[in-house]
């Protein structure tokens, strides 16, 4: 007898079977995130050096700002990150 488990992961297989990317598409991916994850590395010791900075000089609201920043610029370089790896995955062939 099958656990609720078992069948659960049955069902889910049959409404959306697994779809195995190429070693090609795999690499394409994995480089893409390379390089994201680098970007990502560069703006954060840019900004970090900015907040620093505004440390030094006590201003605090410089510190919230170049912060503030420093999230919306990574968000938005993973979700693009996401979006390119996501075109990879779904290209055809």
């Amino acid at each position: 007898m099958k656990s609720a488990y078992e069948l659960a992961m049955e069902r889910l297989e049959k409404e959306s079977p697994q779809v195995s990317i190429s070693e090609e598409k795999k690499q394409e991916i994995a480089d893409i995130d390379r390089k994201y994850r680098a970007k990502i590395a560069e703006r954060e010791l840019f900004l970090r050096g900015k907040v620093e900075e505004a440390n030094a000089e006590g201003d605090l609201s410089a510190v919230a700002q170049i912060e503030d920043e420093l999230a919306r610029e990574v968000r938005s370089l993973e979700a693009r990150c996401e979006e390119q790896k996501e075109a990879v995955r779904d290209a055809v062939g």
